[in-house]
């Protein structure tokens, strides 16, 4: 894991026997993203602990749900559990029924066992490809939560059919940001940003020049050098789908990472949705639903302590945060 950190030291607010109040700044390589953490505080040994317990926590969580790596949880899960049911970590159950909630109350639009989807599209370590027909129905036959049979009393998982594979880009990311903010907190961190790939964020209190929150931008999906919104974030989370994070054109159109599960397809009609939510696990689960099923779904079923910024593939429907 790279780390890579840099310290600033601020004025004192008050008082010239007030210590000085530093910033660190600190981002590390794993579970295939960038994450970073800006934090304050007046003991610089200390916020370095903090970071560096913190990043130990995204080690620990790569080798737990990483896809890509063959000995982690994950992967023995997707290699085994359509043999027989397959007892997991109680923390890998919680997560596995976590996501089965999410697929059931998106109607499908979210759904953990979109992985041979990803695969057949190319997404999988690609930036994807334009499959046939046939192979995409015949991913779609692998793919559905549905297949997914949880037992609480057990701890175990079981697949009712074989090539069911578990993809946890829909959530990783989330859950690894979640887990780093929960490490801060408990080493004495009030004032933090961190931040998965810049597209799953959360804020811890506010940063000294600004009581409001943390600023984040959200940058405009046609033009990557304008923003199209900012928010503050105050111990809430931020997490953006958007079509121009991974995509390929054929055949004169474009195709976007972000899949319909149901349809086999990638999703049409969104190029950007940001979610506001008390937990980053919660924003980056629910982006994706609300990026498939549209504005006018996501209006219906978002949560009144969300925040949604939807931008639709119209010229005619400006972004704009949903009601």
């Amino acid at each position: 894991m790279r780390l890579i950190a840099i310290v600033w030291f601020l004025p004192a607010a008050v008082g010239a026997d007030r210590p000085e109040l530093l910033r660190l700044e600190k981002s590390a390589d794993a579970m295939g993203s960038t994450y970073s953490i800006a934090l304050y505080g007046y003991d610089r040994v200390r916020m370095e602990a903090a970071a560096d317990a913190a990043f130990d926590e995204v080690r620990r969580l790569d080798d737990l749900l990483s896809n890509y790596r063959p000995e982690s949880e994950w992967s023995e899960v997707n290699r085994h559990a359509a043999e027989k049911p397959m007892k997991v970590s109680p923390e890998m159950f919680r997560l596995l029924s976590a996501c089965v909630d999410y697929s059931r109350e998106s109607e499908g639009a979210f759904d953990i066992s979109v992985g041979p989807l990803m695969k057949v599209w190319g997404f999988y370590k690609g930036s994807g490809h334009l499959p046939h027909r046939p192979e995409v129905l015949a991913a779609l036959t692998k793919v559905g939560y549905r297949h997914i049979h949880l037992d609480p009393g057990a701890q175990t998982v079981w697949f009712d059919r074989s090539g069911v594979e578990l993809d946890p880009g829909g959530i990783g990311k989330g859950y690894a940001v979640d887990r780093m903010v929960d490490i801060l907190k408990q080493n004495g961190v009030q004032i933090a940003l961190v931040a998965g790939s810049g597209s799953s964020i959360y804020g811890i209190g506010a940063p000294p020049a600004d009581p409001k929150g943390w600023r984040v931008d959200i940058r405009d999906p046609r033009n990557p050098n304008k923003t199209s919104a900012e928010v503050f974030l105050k111990d809430m989370s931020m997490s953006t789908s958007g079509s121009y994070e991974k995509f390929f054109r054929a055949e004169g159109r474009t195709y976007a990472h972000i899949m319909d599960p149901r349809t086999g397809y990638p999703a049409q009609g969104s190029v950007s949705v940001s979610v506001i939510s008390p937990r980053t696990i919660d924003s980056e689960a629910w982006a994706k639903p609300y990026f498939v099923n549209g504005r006018q779904w996501a209006a219906r079923h978002k949560p009144t302590e969300f925040r949604v910024y939807f931008c639709e593939d119209r010229t005619d429907q400006p972004c704009a945060w949903l009601q």
